[in-house]
């Protein structure tokens, strides 16, 4: 594991570059959500079941998060973090994307031609909670590098019906995964028969084909 800090603006975030746990073919710069950080529980647990698919993760910090506030920077704060994380790493096959909001920033730097391998959205947020009408969407059909798209069908963020009515309109470089039974942060009822554990195992296996098509 490998501590860093990356210039953005004026200022410095946190990143840790952590190596994939046997033979690496990328590197994922992994940002976190709005209400979380790089250090939170979501983002370890699917971090290191990546790195066990052959991804070395880059897990770090939006500014707003390194300052300690709770109120997400304005979206091209966020996207020239990212940028930056991305240059400091200087890694040759870099995979962008990320959990929710961090995944959504990613993807909106992609859709504008920033230059990646890939793109792996964790919980893509299609809309507010609660707010279905308010779709995050209009930048995806312009998405060109390889996606992988992973939500759970009980993500109060991301309706199926209107993610699947989005899809047709996306290229074949798209794909979407539905992990059953799941929420917004990967979590699966004690009723569904199915662990935390057996939903980011199945993440991982999908990340790991998806890889392995490139």
């Amino acid at each position: 594991m490998l501590q860093r800090t990356a210039g953005v603006g004026d200022g410095e975030v946190s990143a840790v570059h952590e190596p994939a746990t046997g033979e690496s073919v990328a590197t994922f710069v992994c940002a976190h959500g709005a209400g979380g950080n790089m250090n939170d529980r979501g983002m370890l647990a699917v971090a290191k079941e990546l790195r066990r698919r052959g991804l070395d993760v880059v897990r770090f910090n939006f500014p707003y998060t390194e300052k300690g506030s709770g109120r997400p920077d304005p979206m091209p704060v966020l996207q020239s973090c990212i940028k930056a994380v991305v240059a400091h790493v200087g890694a040759n096959r870099v995979i962008i994307g990320g959990r929710s909001m961090g995944g959504r920033a990613a993807s909106m730097l992609a859709a504008e031609g920033f230059a990646a391998a890939g793109l792996l959205l964790l919980a893509y947020p299609l809309h507010p909670a609660g707010k279905p009408e308010q779709l995050r969407d209009a930048h995806l059909p312009r998405l060109t590098m390889p996606a992988l798209c992973l939500n759970g069908t009980r993500d109060a963020l991301c309706r199926r019906d209107l993610m699947e009515a989005v899809l047709p309109r996306l290229g074949a470089n798209f794909q979407m995964h539905w992990l059953e039974g799941a929420d917004h942060s990967f979590h699966v009822l004690k009723s569904s028969g199915r662990t935390d554990a057996d939903v980011l195992e199945e993440i991982g296996v999908a990340t790991g084909a998806w890889l392995a098509s490139q």
